[in-house]
């Protein structure tokens, strides 16, 4: 089966190929083709083949659709080129941000599924409608190919009405205004790959996975499902991120709105793109930037670093209570999976837990692997993001059932 992931997201676009035979492998596949868009000032884009051809571009465009379907075109052309035509794809699976209250698991794209996303870009406006435009360049391109849409909201519907609904008036809850939770197509994979790497039933382990990118985000997963997480009602909540502020006292918005600072569209901004690593250092929403500024003795930065280190161990400890317990930590995606420095200072406050960190494992690592210290009593995992492998199991997985409906 040749299953084409789209990933689109507001700021970038990327995409893979793989090939998947009669029976899914134990292990992620790598692509065959990966393709990458950043939106700036100019479209830059990125192809690789399997085989370590790497193809670099950087364009002025006219339009995100002109963009993606010149990316798509490498997917058969020049030395990066994967496939003959794409009429070749069988099947081409979305990552969608917001599925809102419906939607427990991947569907197959229909007008009334289009419908609902559309409907839900109200709660995720700059993602979910990007992923809309790509559904219709696909159409474009591929004609009736199936579709599917998997759904970063829907591992976490399991989570129960006590950490779902907010503490505010029922009516909230009544007009879908409620804790959805994100980066769940990621949690969902790290918590299965984590049980096979430890070898254990994925139903016995208590978990706490930590996403961290540019946003970041943590799951409590017990039994395979998860019952806690720390983004809610849109991405805003929760850990400091990147450019995010992560949970604030709401208290501070109505000041400063009392006071005539802030306004509507100015809130949401500062709290998404002005805040965050970024907000406290004035250097960057990097991590890698903000590591290589504090240690030249930058005491913002120094800040920054602290206080995202403060959150996240914060937030870990609430996990663990909510779960009664915890088999193993996982980090994951860009942070998660590259700083040394984060996973140690976030680890040495959990030593309570009987959390012990391999310091070399842990300097020398590269996903999957376990670096915590053979006696630990938590296991502590660094496991690879692979949001697009996950999204085109799912592609395989309905396709498969539709083949024996």
């Amino acid at each position: 089966m040749k299953v084409l992931v789209l990933n689109s997201g507001s700021s970038s676009q990327k995409s893979s190929f793989y090939r998947i035979n009669q029976s899914l492998p134990n292990d992620p596949l790598t692509p065959l083709w990966e393709g990458k868009i950043e939106w700036r000032e100019k479209a830059e884009t990125e192809v690789k083949h399997a085989s370590g051809v790497v193809q670099k571009n950087r364009t002025k465009v006219l339009s995100r659709a002109e963009a993606v379907e010149h990316l798509l075109g490498t997917l058969t052309n020049g030395e990066a080129g994967a496939i003959e035509s794409l009429a070749e794809i069988d099947v081409v699976g979305h990552r969608v941000v917001h599925g809102g209250p419906k939607y427990k698991e991947a569907v197959s794209l229909t007008e009334e599924v289009r419908a609902e996303i559309a409907r839900l870009a109200a709660f995720a406006p700059l993602h979910n409608r990007a992923e809309l435009e790509g559904m219709e360049i696909i159409e474009k391109l591929l004609g009736k190919v199936p579709q599917i849409a998997v759904f970063d909201t829907a591992f976490h519907r399991t989570i129960p009405e006590a950490a779902a609904v907010y503490p505010g008036p029922y009516r909230w809850f009544e007009q879908d205004i409620r804790r959805y939770g994100f980066h769940g197509i990621n949690h969902q994979y790290c918590a299965a790959r984590a049980a096979k790497l430890l070898c254990r039933d994925l139903n016995s382990l208590k978990l706490v996975t930590c996403h961290l990118g540019n946003g970041c985000s943590l799951a409590a997963i017990r039994d395979g499902r998860s019952i806690d997480t720390t983004m809610g009602f849109t991405p805003l909540e929760g850990l400091m991120m990147g450019t995010r502020s992560g949970s604030i006292d709401p208290g501070i918005l109505t000041y400063l709105m009392r006071q005539g600072h802030l306004q509507g569209q100015e809130i949401d901004n500062v709290l998404n793109n002005e805040s965050g690593l970024l907000g406290v250092s004035g250097i960057s929403g990097d991590m890698r930037e903000i590591l290589a500024t504090m240690k030249e003795g930058h005491s913002r930065a120094k800040l920054a670093f602290d206080i995202y280190v403060h959150r996240l161990q914060a937030s870990i400890g609430a996990m663990v209570a909510v779960l009664g317990g915890i088999n193993a930590l996982v980090f994951t995606a860009g942070v998660g999976e590259n700083s040394a420095d984060v996973r140690e200072a976030v680890c040495q406050q959990l030593a309570f837990l009987g959390l012990k960190l391999d310091h070399d494992a842990n300097r020398k690592c590269t996903p999957d692997v376990d670096i915590a210290e053979p006696d630990s009593a938590v296991r502590i995992l660094v496991i690879r993001a692979q949001e697009d492998w996950a999204i085109a199991k799912e592609c395989w997985r309905l396709m498969r059932q539709s083949d024996h409906d």
